[in-house]
């Protein structure tokens, strides 16, 4: 294949050529990253069918999954992504044992205390959810001292994302950090897990090199071609890489789309490791992914990142990575206001 061909499959695979239903989109891509929800609320817009501001988070749950990081994804999906030490641990209320958290130097939680507190969150949460500084309220009135709290609500995760991972609770789908009983579902075992999202990832994420697999899931060579071995891929010469791929029977025969503003955190980008990325060129990435860890909205024409972008109320600024032609200023124009209705102004910046 050549290079264009890649990109036509890679974004047609990722719906940002033809769009889907909501559903669709969020299990093929494996949900969508949400430190910031906006975020992953533009990255579902730009690809879905049925997009609504009103029930696009009907459906949907919010928790840690690929690489450790925050996803929102379909609720069914609990499972597939919450893995539970292959179901031992789910719903169980012991912290006896090693942890990666329990054995930090400022861990304070006693596991007794750890499972205490795990009752009163979990009983505060009956009847409503709750934001992260309520429930340090109310683990306070029940006598946590402040180094528990710090155990418990650690910037990184802490007890509370153990109890995220044992499927005791998830986020609130929403922007601010809020917490809710999780659903109940049956866990699968976590190698049966890891091939499904593989699968998904190869069908509709690819084509993708071994080198972008052990980005995207955080994952060692030998693990990734592990699951290579046990799903039907295919395989693809380009510029002295291979790209592997699951056929999907979609026809290739669309155009890279003339303006993509995609999302900050955006599966096209994450799915793929970043240095050798067919749409952000080598001198541009850190512009993109900064050394903060934040990957910002990026700006994409003729299937190549020319620039970031930043929306305000009715304002949208456009930070070039070149000087723009006057065709580019006008097609981003166009491509604004069909995807936003309340541009007052764009404001190019070089």
């Amino acid at each position: 294949m050549t290079v264009e061909e890649l990109k036509i499959r890679q974004l047609a695979n990722q719906h940002l050529i033809t769009p889907k239903d909501k559903m669709t989109v969020i299990r093929d891509l494996c949900g969508v990253q949400a430190q910031f929800m906006v975020n992953a609320m533009h990255s579902l817009k730009i690809r879905c069918s049925d997009f609504r501001e009103d029930t696009v988070k009907d459906g949907l749950v919010k928790n840690w999954t690929v690489r450790g990081t925050v996803h929102v994804f379909a609720e069914d999906d609990l499972p597939l992504f919450i893995h539970c030490n292959n179901g031992q641990d789910y719903l169980r209320n012991d912290w006896h044992g090693y942890s990666f958290w329990n054995q930090r130097d400022k861990w304070a939680l006693t596991p007794e205390r750890q499972a205490y507190f795990v009752d009163v969150i979990l009983d505060a949460l009956k009847y409503s959810e709750l934001t992260r500084e309520e429930l340090k309220d109310v683990c306070r009135q029940k006598g946590m001292t402040e180094p528990e709290e710090g155990s418990m609500f650690d910037q990184w995760g802490g007890g509370i994302r153990e109890m995220c991972e044992r499927g005791f609770i998830n986020y609130v789908v929403g922007e601010k950090k809020a917490f809710c009983l999780s659903p109940s579902f049956e866990p699968i075992p976590e190698r049966e897990a890891e091939l499904e999202t593989a699968r998904r990832y190869f069908t509709h994420m690819a084509p993708a090199t071994v080198h972008d697999a052990m980005y995207y899931f955080h994952a060692t060579a030998a693990q990734v071609k592990d699951r290579l071995s046990r799903l039907p891929v295919s395989s693809t010469e380009c510029e002295g890489r291979t790209y592997y791929y699951i056929d999907n029977d979609r026809a290739y025969d669309q155009g890279i789309p003339k303006c993509v503003f995609l999302a900050g955190f955006d599966q096209l980008l994450l799915a793929h490791e970043k240095k050798e990325s067919l749409f952000l060129s080598p001198e541009n990435m850190r512009a993109i992914f900064n050394l903060a860890g934040i990957v910002s909205p990026a700006l994409m024409i003729d299937g190549e990142v020319v620039g970031k972008w930043k929306k305000k109320n009715e304002k949208l600024s456009i930070t070039m990575f070149r000087t723009a032609t006057r065709k580019e200023k006008d097609l981003v124009f166009d491509s604004a206001c069909s995807l936003w209705e309340n541009i007052a102004s764009i404001n190019f910046e070089e």
